[in-house]
C-alpha cells in the first residue's frame, strides 16, 4: 500500500511539473547554441511546478522541477537529460527533483571547444534532513545534433558525500566522488572518473579507501583532505612537492598521515 501511494505521488508530481495539475514557471534557461555550437538552436529550460511538495515529515517543500533540453525543431525533451534522480531504482518520493542546485556550462580544459553541460538536482528532504542529489554531465555530438550523457551519479547528503567536477589543476575535467564506507574503520570510498574524449563516457580510473576518517575533526571537505592521496595515486604529485590548496578557507594547509589539514 505504501509503495503504491509513493508511485502515485511521484506520478502526480511529474504531471504537475508538466502542467497537467497546476501552472509551472521557468526558473532557469541556458542558451546552448553558443557554447556548444549546435547545428540546431538548443536550450536548457528548467521549470518548477507551483503545486507544493511535501517532505517525509510533512513539511512544505517547493514543487517538482522538470529539466528539459530542447532543440528548436522538436517539441520533445532530449532524453539524454533525465528528470529522475535515481533511475536504477523503482520510482519513489525521493526520485523526483524539487531543488535546482546548479546548471551551467563547464570546460574540461583551457580553450575547450567541446564543453560539458552539468546539471545537479536534489530531492525533497527525508526525516533525517537528508536529500538525494543527482549529478549529470552531458556533451554535444555534432554528427547527430544531439546531446549524450557522459556522467551520472546520485548520492545522499548526511555523511559528507560529495560529487565534484574539478575545474582547475592536474585533475581538471575529472569528477571526484566521496561516499562513506559501511564498515570500520569508518572512512570514505574515493572515486575519480575521467573521460577519454569529447563525447566519451566517464570511466573510473581510481577507487580507494580514504586516509580521512569519519568525524576525525578535520574541517576540510573530504575531497580537499584527500587531494594529496588522489594525486599521488595517479602519479600527479609526490611527497615533498608543493601541497594543493583547497578551494577556500585554508591558505596554508599541512599534511598529516597522508591527509590535508588546515594549519
Amino acid at each position: 500500500m505504501i509503495k503504491a501511494r509513493s508511485a502515485v505521488i511521484f506520478l502526480l508530481s511529474l504531471a504537475a511539473a508538466s502542467g497537467a495539475l497546476g501552472a509551472d514557471r521557468p526558473i532557469a534557461t541556458i542558451d546552448l547554441a553558443g557554447p556548444f555550437a549546435t547545428r540546431t538552436p538548443s536550450r536548457l529550460i528548467i521549470t518548477q511546478s507551483e503545486l507544493p511538495g511535501e517532505s517525509a515529515t510533512g513539511d512544505p517543500e517547493p514543487g517538482v522541477i522538470m529539466p528539459c533540453l530542447r532543440h528548436s525543431r522538436s517539441p520533445a525533451c532530449d532524453t539524454a537529460l533525465t528528470a529522475r534522480l535515481d533511475p536504477d531504482t523503482p520510482k519513489n518520493n525521493f526520485d523526483a527533483p524539487h531543488y535546482l542546485r546548479t546548471a551551467h556550462v563547464a570546460y574540461r580544459q583551457a580553450g575547450d571547444r567541446q564543453p560539458l553541460l552539468i546539471v545537479v538536482l536534489a530531492s525533497i528532504h527525508a526525516g533525517n534532513g537528508g536529500q538525494l542529489v543527482g549529478t549529470q554531465a552531458l556533451a554535444y555530438r555534432r554528427d547527430t545534433d544531439h546531446f549524450v550523457r557522459l556522467f551520472a551519479h546520485s548520492t545522499g547528503t548526511n555523511n559528507n558525500q560529495e560529487v565534484r567536477f574539478i575545474e582547475a589543476g592536474p585533475l581538471r575535467g575529472a569528477f571526484v566522488t566521496v561516499e562513506p564506507t559501511t564498515d570500520a574503520p569508518f572512512g570514505y570510498w574515493v572515486t575519480v572518473a575521467r573521460s577519454g574524449g569529447a563525447t566519451a563516457p566517464y570511466r573510473n580510473v581510481l577507487r580507494y579507501r580514504s586516509t580521512t576518517r569519519y568525524n576525525d575533526g578535520n574541517a576540510l571537505p573530504v575531497i580537499d583532505s584527500e587531494m594529496p592521496q588522489i594525486l599521488h595515486r595517479l602519479s600527479l604529485w609526490r611527497p615533498g612537492q608543493k601541497l594543493t590548496t583547497p578551494l577556500s578557507g585554508c591558505p596554508k594547509p599541512t599534511l598529516r598521515n597522508g591527509a590535508l589539514w588546515c594549519a
